[in-house]
């Protein structure tokens, strides 16, 4: 007997959305009250753009099982890309709370979602675990980088961010926010480094040309 969600998943994989649309169609029909196949078919519609249509399968998927944390994070992703910052933390939350706890991505984006609500301090936490179980995840690391910054701890921003630049010699965003971090620790040489850095990878970087001249000036 073929496993269409298999079959289905592999199409997806492989961008052949029409075969994936088909294989998922197969298994919500022989079998309906299977929730992983109305989340996978949410993930095709996903993938070619129809994130409204893709809910609707996703909120399916909730109506057959209401633990079902893969359609809980992937509401809360297209939440968040309408930027519905309310109902995609709650989303997040409720994928935690149902077998997520230690997803690094689900982690990231309530992490990100919270600073939507312009809490870094409640987000910081959420960053350092999603960093903790996926080192490589350089965007999370910035992130954490970042509201370790905002709270103050500069040594360890520094530290997080040095490792970003390591892995990603092309984060302009990165190479700025060290010089930034610099310039508050006084190391006016290495801030005045990174903020070049910054500048060379992204030439039109005005933040980085600003806080430059207001180095060079003091």
């Amino acid at each position: 007997m073929k496993d269409n969600n298999a079959i289905g998943i592999q199409y997806l994989q492989d961008g052949k959305y029409e075969l994936a649309i088909k294989a998922f169609t197969e298994e919500i029909e022989n079998n309906p009250t299977n929730a992983v196949a109305y989340v996978n078919f949410g993930n095709v519609l996903n993938a070619v753009g129809e994130k409204e249509k893709a809910m609707n399968f996703y909120k399916k998927a909730l109506q057959l099982d209401e633990k079902m944390a893969a359609a809980y994070y992937a509401l809360g992703n297209n939440y968040f890309e309408l930027e519905d910052w309310q109902h995609a933390k709650e989303m997040f939350e409720a994928a935690m709370k149902n077998g997520l706890q230690n997803d690094g991505d689900t982690l990231f984006m309530l992490g990100m979602t919270l600073l939507k609500f312009d809490q870094p301090k409640l987000a910081l936490p959420y960053f350092q675990r999603a960093v903790e179980l996926k080192p490589t995840d350089m965007e999370a690391r910035f992130q954490y980088g970042l509201c370790l910054a905002q709270q103050g701890l500069l040594e360890e921003a520094i530290e997080q961010l040095e490792e970003v630049v390591k892995h990603d010699d092309q984060h302009a965003d990165a190479f700025y926010n060290l010089g930034v971090a610099y310039a508050y620790t006084e190391n006016k040489e290495k801030s005045l480094e990174m903020l070049d850095k910054a500048i060379e990878v992204q030439h039109d970087h005005i933040l980085a040309a600003h806080a430059k001249k207001i180095i060079l000036e003091n």
